[in-house]
């Protein structure tokens, strides 16, 4: 008989221990994956979604609560710049530095916990993503200026810190939802986790805005930045830093659910190939040790079992290579993190200078230091609601019956029309008309690429390496984002004088256009994910468009049962 595996809660239900009174191994990676693809959307699915979508309302809010927060740290750190129209003002390069800091630490832990994912396993590292996030989120509400460190240096190293935990969470909540999802409604489950990140930037705005409001006395008495001094800058330090902290409430509530789901069946049946381990980790686990120690023998014995039993082949650093030379699958990486990359340099790039767009278009000053910020907090919320999050709900209904494919290149073919509109129209255009372009932009950003460059690397690669290529996937967008803030974005104050701060806009906008242009072909290299099981995606059934015979090492005669299809697999 076979032993049980750890873990398991109300949100992720542990399907491996419901078939582990069946010996051939074979036999219960069919039961348990029918299961779950056929399994009806009900509230199990609604509570995993919210388990790992927590992570992405937690991602977002730190991400884009900075867009805001960096304006405040020039009230408070930079009152007494040399330059005294600089007052008030943070510094360029540091504004960039401290954004940019995030998205590297990104790029590190999309790589590292995507490829630790998938050496071991899913479940031992979700959650450390969430606990740094939470520690490197309280630091930095917590840190200072001191006569050897700058407040800009402090706040770079914890946002760095924070960013790998952010990377972490994009491979693992996207591979953890796809391997837990009903395949029909897999794209529905992913796009809701991934559409917490509207609701993530909405709450940046709301309490950036219920904090501007309750400072309002103290904000009310200074007309500019440059005079917010005394009361009304240490109201300034007390509201940035209550909205840097806020973010890491969410992830507190969420962390007891990360900590304890089970091992996802796919990587126990097609990875992790230690019955005997799982059995006494799961006695441990009971017990409240913090693993088991089986019998060395009869560990041994077990793997062995396993690996003349099981079909699916065995993961190892040349097989990766091996499978993603041949250009039937390495195109497909190629097409996830080429798209990916294009996408973020023009989502990023627009959405972390929020603040710039709003003063623009008319939200983003006021006669005083309470009535500036409150403008963009309100200008935000509005470009959220309007756009974004409206944007990601309709992608959560159509991404199962359009599919993904035609959402993300019609999306991309939307945005470069758009652009370009912005970009070689801009002087004629009024603040009414440039507002809502930019809300249509957001909505198309989300009803479009930004959701599906998230879904599809999640389905189309095998089990043994989904968590690397989302991960390889992930970060090639951040790359892109880190070249938005670092070589496209300052090239908006090019020429900048007192009454013009962003004169080169317009052509950043035409360059975005091009961006995106070059994501439609990207976009060509893909699959269309939709309605189809994981195992067909990664070319393991027989009879299928996909099927690669050479995968089970067994050539044509491998029969379903072998490899583990479930019945009606084969027309999903």
């Amino acid at each position: 008989m076979a032993q049980r595996t750890a873990g398991g809660n109300a949100a992720f239900h542990n399907f491996h221990n419901d078939y582990a009174h069946i010996a051939d191994p074979n036999e219960r990676r069919r039961l348990a994956l029918a299961e779950i693809d056929k399994a009806p959307f009900g509230w199990y699915h609604i509570r995993a979604i919210v388990v790992a979508g927590i992570g992405f309302f937690t991602d977002a809010y730190d991400i884009f609560a900075i867009s805001l927060v960096t304006t405040m740290l020039g009230v408070v750190y930079w009152h007494n710049a040399a330059a005294p129209s600089k007052a008030g003002t943070i510094d360029s390069s540091a504004d960039t530095a401290i954004k940019v800091a995030t998205s590297g630490g990104t790029v590190i832990g999309q790589v590292g916990f995507g490829i630790l994912a998938d050496i071991v396993g899913r479940k031992r590292m979700y959650g450390l993503e969430l606990i740094i996030i939470i520690f490197a989120t309280l630091a930095q509400a917590l840190s200072s200026n001191s006569p050897s460190m700058s407040i800009v240096g402090v706040i770079i190293f914890w946002r760095v810190l924070m960013g790998i935990g952010i990377g972490g969470d994009y491979p693992l909540s996207s591979i953890i939802t796809s391997e837990f999802a009903t395949t029909k409604w897999r794209g529905a489950m992913m796009g809701s986790v991934f559409a917490m990140q509207g609701i993530g930037q909405f709450a940046a705005g709301v309490v950036a805005l219920i904090c501007v409001s309750g400072f309002k006395g103290s904000l009310s008495e200074a007309k500019s930045n440059a005079t917010c001094s005394g009361d009304c800058q240490e109201a300034m330090d007390k509201i940035w830093r209550i909205i840097i902290g806020f973010g890491a409430v969410p992830g507190c509530i969420a962390l007891y659910y990360r900590l304890t789901i089970p091992e996802t069946p796919r990587y126990t049946f097609d990875v992790a190939r230690d019955p005997e381990k799982a059995g006494e980790d799961t006695k441990a686990y009971i017990q409240g040790k913090h693993e088991g120690h089986p019998d060395e023998i009869a560990r041994v014995q077990g793997i062995q079992s396993a690996e003349a039993n099981l079909t699916i082949p065995k993961a190892s650093f040349g097989d990766f290579v091996r499978h993603n030379i041949q250009w039937k699958y390495g195109k497909v990486l190629l097409g996830t993190a080429a798209s990916w990359f294009f996408l973020d340099v023009a989502f990023y790039g627009l959405s972390l200078n929020n603040s710039v767009i709003l003063t623009e278009i008319g939200y983003g000053s006021g006669s005083t230091v309470y009535q500036s910020f409150y403008n963009v907090a309100v200008g935000n919320i509005i470009i959220v609601c309007a756009g974004a999050i409206p944007g990601y709900w309709v992608t959560v209904a159509t991404v199962d019956t359009i599919g993904r494919k035609p959402i993300q290149i019609a999306g991309f073919l939307i945005l470069t029309i758009l652009f370009c509109i912005i970009g070689f129209a801009y002087d004629k255009l009024s603040s009414g008309g440039l507002l809502g372009l930019y809300v249509v932009s957001q909505f198309f950003f989300n009803f479009g690429p930004n959701a599906t460059t998230f879904i599809v690397p999640g389905e189309c690669f095998p089990t043994r390496y989904r968590s690397t290529s989302h991960g390889l996937s992930a970060a090639s967008g951040k790359v892109g984002s880190i070249v938005a803030q670092v070589v496209i974005g300052p090239l908006r104050i090019r020429g900048a004088t007192a009454t013009n701060p962003s004169p080169w806009l317009n052509h950043v906008m035409e360059i975005y256009a091009l961006f995106m242009l070059c994501g439609v072909f990207s976009s060509f290299l893909i699959p269309e994910t939709k309605r189809k099981t994981l195992e067909e995606l990664a070319g393991e059934v027989p009879g299928t468009s996909n099927y690669d015979q050479d995968l089970s090492g067994r050539g044509s005669d491998v029969s379903d049962r072998d490899l583990g299809v479930a019945d009606g697999e084969k027309n999903v």
